[in-house]
């Protein structure tokens, strides 16, 4: 259930007209790699040259998930790693339904802030939860439904380690200790080996990008990712921010 950029369909007279489709697009990384700073600006660098966007977070983005997400990252939430994974699960297969898909069929750029692959860092690396009873639950979850691609936003553990720790308060996943953080990161690093992808396609293409530095540079480096698999859709966004710098 992948989108494809274009595809033709024929009008009323007889002839061709461009239907665009839309794209499904993920954030991922660890805490603290400044994926959502990255989310939020690419959503308003697209909108600004014409995309509709529809920008949305996991867990949230419907009423339901909101509800999911407050008590997910509740520091004081007490949750064994099932009922976690399955909580995951639930405001996913909600957002699918009520957001995504949607959004999707009348031909949006979805940009989603973590999919399926953080619950196979968090929950499965992270928890200790095989990854084939994660799989099942989510085939229920996203219908099938497989990200068009994943920018999976990298800098050192340690760098991001001490981003989270001057952010101040953290939530229930961030007030981990540093064994679980560690684990999170080696399984995410695994997933952009070839082999990994080839074995786990529910979770679609994922490609690294460098997250450190200038946060305008990051915002670059995320749109370069687009135009190279999609130049015909995303080359003005790209070029109106570098001239906007």
């Amino acid at each position: 259930m992948r989108a494809v950029d274009a595809e033709e369909s024929l009008n009323g007279s007889g002839g061709a007209v461009e239907t665009v489709s839309g794209l499904f697009v993920v954030l991922e990384g660890g805490e603290g790699v400044g994926k959502t700073t990255q989310w939020q600006r690419l959503s308003s660098t697209l909108r600004a040259v014409g995309h509709e966007v529809v920008a949305v977070r996991e867990p949230g983005g419907t009423q339901a998930g909101d509800a999911i997400r407050a008590l997910l990252l509740d520091p004081t939430s007490s949750l064994a790693p099932g009922a976690e994974a399955l909580l995951f699960a639930a405001s996913r297969a909600q957002l699918v339904a009520d957001v995504i898909e949607p959004a999707l069929a009348r031909g949006a750029v979805v940009l989603v802030d973590r999919f399926l692959l953080s619950t196979y860092a968090y929950q499965g690396a992270g928890r200790g939860l095989p990854l084939d009873v994660l799989s099942g639950v989510n085939r229920l979850a996203t219908g099938g439904r497989a990200p068009d691609l994943t920018l999976l936003l990298n800098v050192p553990l340690d760098v991001a380690m001490a981003r989270m720790q001057a952010r101040g308060a953290a939530d229930r996943m961030e007030q981990e200790e540093a064994a679980f953080h560690e684990r999170v990161r080696a399984a995410f690093d695994t997933a952009l080996t070839p082999a990994w992808q080839q074995a786990h396609p529910e979770v679609g293409p994922v490609i690294a990008v460098m997250a450190q530095g200038d946060v305008d540079a990051v915002t670059v480096r995320c749109l370069e990712a687009l135009v190279q698999r999609w130049p015909a859709r995303f080359t003005a966004a790209a070029t109106s921010l570098l001239h906007s710098r």
